[in-house]
């Protein structure tokens, strides 16, 4: 290159210039210094046509651990050094529903070479990840057990991931009557997150259970032995913030919930399996948040929620098993809150309690109700519910024709305005509120 060319480069940028970020080509003439040879900045050799090849392995691996791991073994075949990424991902999740295939009556079969296939493919990703002594960080696995042989498969990856520190562990097994998972689950030290599922027993859970670590709890329509949950494992959990119980058509739901240190709770029950006589406490002193959906019961004996703030509350009515439920426990439990959720059907079971002697309770530091109602029933109370309610402020009405009004009152008096609802809405209002709502 000429000095002339080095002068006109040099004042293009701040920084010195290297041959080696120039492409050389043709010559051209011969100058005073030598010959001048036809130049330009070289492009960025990333050693491929694409854009993400170059990128380090790990952030590559990191990608990687963002979609299914299905897909992400995909990319295994492409060269050796994909294969290599795939060995840094920290996020695995295995799902046997494609070996499931539904015969003439819709019920499920297994296949079996799919099923040998997919098991295969559990054993050479863990063993891959193992040779590369890559982290991981979270697991979930969804299997189907038939027998005790299958499970001899499921203790071994939980094993595996358990030792190697993981910190979410997801695992849904069906449908087997007992399960009985390593022991090494109950004294994990690294698990923060962990899911059980679903419809199997665990059998009795150890009286050394200890998850030091562990902070959110999903436990759905699991059978423990009697009163395991309450007091084995979740006084075994002593940094629990978050708790979920789910039992969907299934029996043995449990009916004590009792911990010093969860912060949200949802429970979801839906099943009416000789509840009759069944009752349930929550003894939560820390608890802020509650999601509780259920058969209205026959009593609530302890309810000890004293820092609960919001509430949602779904109580369904069964008139074969609970013709008259007492639900008076629940609602002086959590007449503290400052927000509370009424759906149709809790709207429902409190008229109808109503109606049977119950007296609701003052609710002096609520703020914000959100209510539905799905008959005339549920509307009746409402009146009812806002002259216990002295300084609410925000009103959220939910069923009028799939409308919703938010109506802002300031506290200790009773105004309403009327938002965006139709002649049909504001005969509804007029006929079962206008007397409660309007009086100034």
């Amino acid at each position: 290159m000429s000095e002339k060319s080095r002068e006109s480069d040099a004042g293009d940028t701040e920084e010195p210039w290297n041959l080696a970020d120039y492409e050389i080509g043709r010559p051209l003439v011969k100058g005073k210094f030598g010959r001048d040879y036809l130049a330009r900045k070289a492009k960025l050799n990333t050693g491929s046509n694409d854009a993400i090849s170059w990128l380090p392995h790990e952030v590559l691996g990191d990608i990687l651990s963002r979609v299914p791991t299905k897909l992400a073994a995909s990319t295994s075949v492409l060269s050796r050094k994909w294969r290599d990424v795939f060995a840094l991902r920290d996020s695995l999740d295995f799902d046997d529903s494609a070996s499931l295939k539904r015969n003439k009556e819709g019920k499920l079969e297994r296949d079996v070479i799919l099923r040998e296939c997919f098991r295969n493919f559990v054993d050479r990703t863990l063993a891959l990840q193992l040779q590369c002594a890559s982290l991981i960080t979270r697991f979930s696995l969804r299997y189907h057990v038939r027998d005790d042989s299958e499970m001899d498969h499921v203790v071994r990856w939980v094993c595996n991931v358990l030792e190697r520190g993981v910190v979410d562990l997801h695992v849904s097994l069906a449908p087997h009557d007992e399960i009985f998972l390593p022991p090494a689950l109950y004294t994990s030290k690294t698990l923060v997150k962990l899911s059980l599922g679903t419809k199997i027993s665990l059998g009795k859970l150890p009286p050394d259970l200890s998850l030091p670590a562990l902070k959110t709890l999903f436990i759905d329509a699991i059978f423990f032995e009697y009163e395991d949950l309450c007091y084995v494992l979740l006084p075994g959990c002593p940094v629990l913030e978050e708790l979920f119980v789910r039992h969907n058509d299934f029996y043995a739901q449990p009916y004590c919930i009792s911990s010093r240190t969860i912060h949200k709770l949802t429970v979801q029950y839906d099943s009416n399996f000789d509840i009759g006589s069944l009752t349930i406490s929550f003894d939560a002193p820390s608890l802020v948040f509650l999601d509780y959906s259920d058969y209205a019961l026959s009593g609530y004996p302890q309810v000890n929620l004293k820092s609960l703030v919001e509430a949602r509350l779904d109580l369904r009515y069964h008139s074969k098993e609970i013709k008259r439920p007492n639900i008076w426990g629940l609602f002086t439990g959590i007449s503290h809150i400052k927000t509370l959720h009424l759906s149709a059907n809790s709207a429902d079971v409190i008229s109808r309690c109503v109606k049977h002697g119950l007296i609701l309770p003052v609710f002096n530091n609520l703020v914000s109700l959100t209510f539905g109602s799905k008959n005339k029933r549920g509307w009746r109370l409402l009146p009812q519910l806002l002259k216990q309610c002295p300084m609410l402020e925000t009103l959220t009405i939910q069923g009028l024709d799939g409308h919703i009004s938010d109506v802002t009152m300031p506290a200790s008096q009773v105004k309403v305005l009327l938002g965006r609802h139709t002649a049909k809405d504001l005969e509804h209002l007029k006929s079962f509120l206008w007397e409660a709502l309007l009086k100034s």
